[in-house]
């Protein structure tokens, strides 16, 4: 397993209630698939660089994990269809 830092945005629109449970998904999901989640870090709401999808702010999350290369790729593909996740990006340590 190699360490990973994952950074993702979730869209201004969605509630607080909604944001928790999209943090608990991603985190569970790495926990099922034999990762695992070595830290939370929720930096809150933020201005974006640039405007994505007519939207100027998100709210950053950025997790520590231990993760399979190839699980990665499946959670990547599956954050990219989540509704709510603005982006993401998996950075190996």
């Amino acid at each position: 397993m190699n360490k990973y830092e994952l950074l993702y945005i979730i869209s201004s629109d969605v509630s607080e209630e909604q944001r928790e449970e999209l943090i608990k998904k991603f985190s569970s999901y790495v926990e099922n698939h034999g990762g695992v989640v070595e830290g939370i870090d929720k930096w809150g709401m933020k201005k974006l660089a640039y405007p994505i999808n007519f939207k100027t702010e998100g709210y950053y999350v950025l997790m520590n994990l231990q993760f399979s290369a190839a699980e990665v790729d499946a959670m990547a593909k599956l954050m990219n269809i989540t509704e709510g996740i603005i982006r993401q990006m998996f950075v190996r340590k």
